[in-house]
């Protein structure tokens, strides 16, 4: 793989639709997409801005979350990932790519929108890792519908549960045991700001996600505690194949973006290491955007 440092078109530096149809069930798998991402499993440099640091990533094992957790540990920090027992083929090559940069790998498995577990995993990943510093909610539901009417009650549930519910019960038990200059950092995304009728379930708790950031980032800075959100535009990973969009819209991702392409998960990373880092030290209650060009409100 050529190295994504070099200075380069970036138009040109990742495949660009049109791309295969390629249907998944969900949550689908990173090793299914065609072509592949680039969670930075060769291209992703760390220079020890994350050293000694104790994180946990839900919705880790593929995507961004993926991407965020090679990032971590190659930037020196130990990491617990969250995910869906479905996802451990996917799981398991991200532990391993954690150990293989020497730092500690816990599993943790099982189902977020389940309070019980959801609650418990800021606790279990400080217990593996000896404590817990960083705070990554990443994990999302997202499903595409023809037209709103189509939208159903079930799926509306689901989506909150595992978006904003999540949320909200893994953060509230992280800030009891997280120490003065910890970091939570949750993905929302341009949805938030530019909804699509099709997913607007989605879009509704993405826009939560960043009233529950602001509000929160206001009360934690007392204890501390940084709090902030990223905002991902088109990303090439599996939630769009495995049902998050029609096929034929899988087809031209992120073509409609400035650079005529999605992005590729390592290009996102650096934004959630640098509000992960003692670097981002005067940041929170901030959104960060990486749209591809077509910015946030």
């Amino acid at each position: 793989m050529a190295d994504r440092l070099k200075m380069q078109d970036p138009r040109a530096q990742y495949p660009a639709p049109p791309f295969p149809k390629q249907p998944q069930h969900s949550p689908g798998l990173a090793r299914r997409l065609e072509p592949p991402a680039d969670h930075g499993e060769e291209s992703y440099r760390g220079s020890g801005k994350l050293e000694g640091r104790k994180a946990l990533i839900t919705g880790g094992d593929s995507g961004i979350g993926r991407a965020i957790a090679i990032a971590f540990a190659r930037e020196g920090a130990d990491v617990a990932i969250a995910y869906l027992p479905v996802e451990q083929p996917d799981a398991d090559e991200v532990l391993g790519m954690v150990r293989e940069a020497g730092r500690e790998a816990v599993a943790l498995p099982g189902d977020i929108t389940d309070e019980r577990h959801a609650r418990e995993l800021p606790k279990r990943a400080a217990d593996a890792l000896g404590g817990l510093d960083l705070l990554v909610v990443n994990a999302a539901r997202q499903r595409f519908f023809e037209a709103f009417d189509e939208i159903t009650s079930e799926d509306f549930d689901a989506t909150m549960r595992t978006n904003l519910y999540a949320l909200f019960w893994t953060t509230q038990e992280a800030v009891k045991i997280m120490p003065p200059g910890g970091s939570i950092i949750a993905t929302t995304s341009v949805q938030a700001y530019d909804p699509s009728t099709t997913i607007m379930q989605y879009a509704t708790t993405k826009a939560g996600i960043v009233a529950f950031c602001k509000a929160l980032a206001d009360e934690q800075i007392g204890r501390g505690i940084r709090v902030n959100a990223v905002a991902p535009g088109p990303f090439w990973t599996p939630l769009n194949p495995s049902g998050g969009s029609s096929q034929e819209k899988v087809e031209s991702f992120g073509g409609g973006s400035s650079f005529g392409r999605p992005g590729q998960p390592v290009e996102i990373a650096p934004v959630y290491v640098l509000l992960a880092s003692q670097e981002g030290s005067f940041i929170t209650g901030e959104v960060y955007g990486v749209s591809g060009g077509k910015g946030v409100a």
